[in-house]
């Protein structure tokens, strides 16, 4: 498929209060906004151009759309989202925080991009993703989303039979070496200071996987520019083309202060996330999360469809919202209980 060029430009913001902003255009944010505008309502997804896949050449573990560069899929969603009248605005966003009600009552929010642009709404979908923390071994964040991986599900296949080091970032890693041991023969696990007790070491060597608690100093580069191992702090060279690192995700909470959205730590330092209930639900009345920023571990059509299930329910409480404002005007009532 070609991707349009319209598919990048920007829309203009629409003047007055519309029924929802979405904040994030990735897979959830862009789902989440399909559902609502198929539904007619008034819709504004807020994209500020970053997604967290952009180093990936290609999307995988989403029947049918499996091998699709990420970049071709958010084009052709941000073009099927427009189809229904919603509008994508590309901008990163300043502030967001409750506006006063409407004369009815319902709820508003304010979100105000980084130029000063401004857009009212009735409800708002957090879909900000999450950004992922490497750990500090220099060379390591160049090669991110080629020759270092962190998804086994993601890019497991395009890597299997591979020369591949583990490098520990803490208890998660453990697991994240039995999975990527299932791509290949060749496994090395670089404990990088973390504990290995004796059962563990054990399992690890029935498995056949080496592990190396000598310190990493750094990834070497080979010719072709591609990782070609790593060098230990004795100044040993361990031949490695793939390198697997489990990160800590955090997700991204640029100008959301104002929302004051409750948040949670995962065990064992995996990273921070949104609190979240049923259908992206947040104790914060009119706001909802969906995708990485409350699920760190969902990938690309698990994201997707987060987004359509809160975007479906956004719709449904704002039709109850919208019956109560009815009912209210034809009693003749300023005001809704």
């Amino acid at each position: 498929m070609s991707v349009r060029t319209s598919a990048y430009a920007s829309d203009p913001l629409p003047a007055g209060t519309v029924d929802v902003v979405v904040i994030g255009g990735g897979s959830a944010g862009l789902n989440g906004a399909l559902m609502l505008a198929r539904s007619r309502r008034t819709v504004v997804v807020l994209d500020s151009g970053t997604p967290r896949n952009a180093p990936a050449e290609a999307m995988h573990g989403f029947i049918v759309l499996d091998g699709t560069p990420p970049a071709e899929l958010l084009a052709r969603g941000r073009e099927q989202v427009r189809r229904y009248g919603g509008r994508v605005v590309f901008g990163e966003v300043a502030s967001a925080e409750p506006a006063a009600p409407s004369a009815d009552g319902d709820l508003r929010f304010r979100v105000t991009l980084a130029d000063g642009r401004t857009v009212t709404a009735r409800r708002v979908l957090v879909a900000t993703g999450l950004r992922d923390v490497l750990p500090d071994v220099p060379g390591l964040a160049e090669h991110w989303g080629h020759g270092v991986v962190h998804c086994p599900y993601c890019h497991g296949w395009e890597v299997r039979d591979e020369p591949i080091g583990v490098l520990a970032t803490g208890p998660g890693s453990l697991h994240h070496a039995l999975l990527f041991r299932q791509l290949t023969d060749d496994l090395v696990y670089f404990t990088r200071g973390t504990e290995l007790d004796a059962d563990t070491r054990a399992r690890f060597a029935a498995r056949a996987i080496r592990v190396v608690d000598t310190s990493v100093r750094d990834v070497v580069n080979g010719e072709d520019g591609a990782v070609a191992g790593v060098r230990l702090a004795d100044g040993t060279f361990v031949a490695r083309r793939v390198l697997a690192v489990a990160t800590r995700m955090l997700a991204r909470t640029e100008g959301l202060d104002g929302l004051k959205l409750p948040m949670e730590d995962l065990p064992d330092g995996m990273g921070r996330r949104f609190a979240s209930g049923m259908a992206g639900t947040t104790e914060v009345p009119g706001v909802w999360v969906a995708g990485n920023a409350t699920d760190l571990t969902a990938q690309v059509g698990a994201s997707a469809a987060a987004g359509a299930l809160a975007g479906s329910h956004i719709n449904a409480q704002l039709a109850v919202a919208d019956t109560d404002a009815a009912l209210a005007a034809a009693r003749g009532d300023t005001t809704t209980e």
